[in-house]
Order: C-alpha cells, then sequence, then structure tokens
C-alpha cells in the first residue's frame, strides 16, 4: 500500500524525487552524522547517481543537504557556487560498487571543521525516500523518518542496556534498534529509532558514559 507522500513525494526544487530530493536529504543525512559543519567533502557516486548527476542536478542537490538545506530551498540549484562561499571544498568522483549496490548510491568522504572525519554511504530509493547502509564501516540501515539517536562505544557488556534505561527513564518508547560491530570487543554503532522526539538531556547523558566515544541525536528529515 502507497501512501500519498509515495504517490506525489515530497516538497521540492526539481527535476527529480530520487535525483534531487533523494540527494538533498542523503547529503543533510551526511552532514548530521558528521556532527559539524563539513570543511571538506569527497563524494563518490555509483549506478544512475554516477551517469546522470550532472544533467538531473544530483550533485548540487547533494551539496545542497551538506550545506543544510531542505529539498525546497531555492538556494539548491546555486549550492555548487554557495559551497566554497561558505568554506566547503568539494571533490566529485564515480566509482563501481558493483551489481549489488542501489544505483542512485552515494559515498560520502567528509571532515569537518572541528577535524571529526566520517564515511557515509547512502541511496536514495525514491520518492525522496532515502537509506543509510552505512557509517565508517558499520552497516547500518537507517531511513531519516523516525527520531533518532546513534551511539558508537566500546562493544562491553551493559552499554545498551545502560543506554536503553535512560531512554526508559523518559518514557521514550524505542521503534527500531540495531547494533553493530566490527568485531568481538572493538568499537560497536547502535541506532534506536523512537516515536516521539528525543530530550537533548538524553544525548548529555549518553555521551557521559565512559564507553561512549560519540552520540548523536537525528531529528527525522
Amino acid at each position: 500500500m502507497h501512501g500519498v507522500f509515495d504517490i506525489i513525494g515530497p516538497t521540492m526544487i526539481g527535476p527529480s524525487s530520487s535525483h534531487t530530493a533523494g540527494a538533498a536529504r542523503l547529503g543533510k543525512m551526511a552532514r548530521i552524522i558528521l556532527g559539524e559543519n563539513p570543511a571538506t567533502a569527497v563524494i563518490e557516486l555509483h549506478g544512475s547517481f554516477a551517469q546522470t548527476y550532472r544533467g538531473h542536478g544530483t550533485d548540487k542537490a547533494l551539496v545542497a543537504g551538506l550545506l543544510g538545506y531542505t529539498t525546497d530551498d531555492v538556494r539548491i540549484k546555486e549550492a555548487l557556487s554557495i559551497a566554497p562561499q561558505s568554506g566547503l571544498d568539494i571533490t566529485f568522483r564515480i566509482i563501481d560498487l558493483g551489481d549489488s549496490a542501489h544505483p542512485n548510491t552515494a559515498v560520502f568522504h567528509l571532515t569537518g571543521v572541528h577535524g571529526r572525519q566520517v564515511k557515509v554511504v547512502g541511496a536514495s530509493t525514491g520518492g525522496g525516500s532515502i537509506i543509510i547502509t552505512e557509517i565508517d564501516g558499520y552497516t547500518v540501515e537507517l531511513t531519516g523518518e523516525y527520531h533518532t539517536l546513534i551511539s558508537i562505544h566500546q562493544d562491553k557488556p551493559g552499554v545498551i542496556a545502560l543506554i536503553t534505561h535512560m531512554l526508559a527513564q523518559d518514557s521514550v518508547n524505542i521503534a527500531f534498534m540495531r547494533v553493530s560491530r566490527r568485531e568481538k570487543g572493538s568499537q560497536a554503532l547502535a541506532i534506536i529509532e523512537a516515536d516521539h522526539a528525543l530530550p537533548e538531556h538524553i544525548l548529555t547523558a549518553v555521551s557521559s558514559i565512559p564507553s561512549v566515544k560519540l552520540a548523536l541525536l537525528i531529528p527525522p528529515l
């Protein structure tokens, strides 16, 4: 069953919901995951994105998202010229991720103004919808449709239990939770999606856990 959003798509600057609206949302999600204003961005494009990114304005939309613009912002059309004025250096590359990757996939290699670095892989799946599939080598499924808490922490007993206990104390109802790790006992990444907004003090509380390296709150896009 399709909802109205799936049929008519998002409010956006055209021409394509997949190649512009979805691309803008991918860029904005990558910016949020970085957690600070980006200073440099190497954006790798796969499949259909790689073939048509100039003609469909995908390059402008991806950069607009990195600048924090929404899908209906008229500045999307000028994003490539605005970026250097805003201190953002952009490089595009064409890559081939193989047949298993979604054809509208972008890989962001970002460095923030305070030095934080992150790699984010995501795809525009149609109608302006997106999915983030990888963050710094961790396999994830992040759609930007829910209020989300991301935690990068040491993989040890009790960390997830402590985080979920903090959420329960604030009556936060967890819709989905996924935990990914590279290897046992090293770093792990948790994505917790909630039914309603997460209070700011949750971020402070989770960040104060000794085993937590980084915590982020991501609002719905």
